[in-house]
């Protein structure tokens, strides 16, 4: 696994011009060229991303296929290699759209945009003491950030990129577009912006370790499920709207789906809040679940460290 970043954001484009920041450029570079490329043209890319990575990488390979096995059982063997291998093809479109949404003017896609439930997103605003946009790791993630804020002001709390180069063309890409990239270390900006009446994205659905967390059912699997929310919640006010966004099965274009607010949230109940957080989360995964980030650990802990790890045969 990659070591967290531990220096300051640097956003400067001229503290990348030393040699060895030449292939991130020229990737770069790459993304660029390929952004320009119509919409249709970039998901044939991608999708062929997405089949390499699949036939290349088999140690992503086994984690999404123990991922769909656990959270899919119902589904036959060939089934479940089936949507493994849809699920490379989607996030390599999602890689593709990366470049749509740091190059591109979000407004060149909004003729492939619905969005659907802004009217909770405007009834929360009214209460005043802004929104949590419970959102997932989606492979559109980057590209309907970006549609998404055509329709409404936000701001993205993100996890840095290590690579210092990437990171900085992400954050200047975001801020864009969001009124602030906060890191996902800063509760305070982000309680801060809450009660600057904001919406912020943000995702509980990764595996973060033990600290701060209960462990909750995440598709029948008791998962390790961060408290934060809650807390996060009770001392702002805020509403906690689920925020999910696929690619259209049947056309060209993107869907975007804002939830009515969770009822009686924070319930006082750490345990029973982050239930709800992962039955909401499940109840979107499951419209297009070949549409999410299944490469990630996500029960890597286990309620007991003497039970099995579900990943040991990793190749």
């Amino acid at each position: 696994m990659s070591k967290r970043r531990k220096q300051a954001r640097d956003t400067r484009y001229s503290s990348y011009l030393h040699p060895r920041w030449w292939s991130t450029w020229l990737l770069l570079g790459l993304m660029w060229l390929l952004a320009q490329l119509p919409l249709r043209a970039q998901w044939w890319l991608g999708k062929g991303v997405g089949e390499l990575a699949w036939r290349l990488i088999p140690r992503r390979r086994h984690i999404a296929e123990v991922n769909i096995r656990l959270c899919f059982p119902e589904l036959s063997a060939p089934e479940q290699r089936a949507l493994v291998r849809r699920a490379f093809h989607s996030n390599g479109i999602g890689i593709l759209e990366l470049g749509l949404a740091w190059f591109r003017k979000p407004e060149h896609f909004l003729r492939h945009t619905r969005v659907h439930g802004l009217e909770h997103v405007e009834a929360a605003l009214q209460r005043g003491k802004g929104i949590l946009a419970l959102g997932g790791h989606y492979s559109s993630l980057d590209l309907c950030g970006t549609l998404v804020t055509c329709f409404i002001e936000a701001d993205v709390m993100q996890r840095d990129h290590n690579n210092g180069l990437l990171n900085a063309v992400m954050t200047r890409a975001r801020e864009r577009h969001y009124g602030v990239a906060l890191s996902a270390r800063d509760l305070r900006g982000l309680l801060r912006r809450l009660r600057e009446n904001r919406t912020v994205w943000y995702a509980t659905d990764q595996d973060y370790g033990r600290k701060g967390i209960v462990f909750a059912p995440f598709f029948g699997i008791a998962t390790a499920s961060i408290t934060a929310t809650s807390r996060i919640a009770e001392h702002s006010g805020c509403a906690v709207l689920p925020f999910s966004h696929f690619r259209r099965s049947d056309a060209l274009g993107y869907d975007i789906h804002f939830g009515a607010p969770l009822d009686d949230f924070p319930s006082g109940d750490d345990l029973a809040d982050a239930t709800l957080v992962n039955a909401t989360i499940e109840r979107e995964v499951r419209r297009h679940p070949d549409q999410y980030l299944w490469m990630h650990r996500r029960f890597k802990t286990r309620p007991a460290p003497e039970d099995p790890d579900f990943y040991r045969s990793d190749p």
